[in-house]
């Protein structure tokens, strides 16, 4: 590959969130109707020139997770649940990413498409590691990164990140629902 294609092109929405740590997008070659294998491959490449270390599919099936693996750009895949309690894959979920951005890597978390769930997961990660001390503060913030509203699954997922320790320890929350 020679030129501009050779350093590949970024994601479709693709957001820092934590500057050169962790960023959000849609899903690398487009949301299913619209995929396109030769886009997926030269986002990928991009993430790689841009020196991602892992990729975080919350994809419910295991879609490029393959071509991740072809062109060795580590990926974890943690199916996020559209029903039920979902506080033990957030919690997963947020244990990898803090662990792997304070060793320094670049992370990117993507779904289908960069929505309310993605965004939902990112703001409560936000919430989870301390970074920001409210919910509402982490919708807020994560709003503006992607100029969009979050809607009623996203914020969902912030509530339901409230209820987990946090990651200094248990400060007043905990990873029981409340009775």
């Amino acid at each position: 590959m020679k030129g501009k294609w050779a350093s590949g092109i970024p994601p479709r929405n693709f957001t820092w969130v934590i500057m050169d740590r962790l960023a959000m997008s849609e899903r690398p070659g487009g949301f299913a109707p619209n995929h396109r294998k030769v886009r997926r491959q030269e986002e990928i490449i991009w993430l790689q020139v841009q020196g991602f270390n892992r990729v975080v599919s919350l994809l419910p099936s295991s879609h490029n997770l393959q071509a991740y693996e072809e062109k060795s750009l580590a990926s974890v895949h943690y199916p996020l649940p559209g029903a039920g309690d979902v506080r033990g894959v957030l919690m997963e979920i947020f244990r990898d990413v803090h662990g792997r951005i304070g060793a320094g890597e670049r992370v990117l978390v993507h779904q289908e498409e960069l929505g309310d769930r993605v965004s939902g997961v990112v703001a409560g990660y936000l919430l989870w590691s301390e970074r920001l001390p409210t919910g509402p503060q982490a919708i807020t913030v994560v709003e503006h990164l992607t100029g969009h509203p979050m809607g009623p699954s996203g914020r969902e997922l912030v509530a339901a990140s409230e209820q987990l320790v946090p990651v200094s320890g248990p400060a007043g929350r905990s990873t029981t629902p409340p009775a």
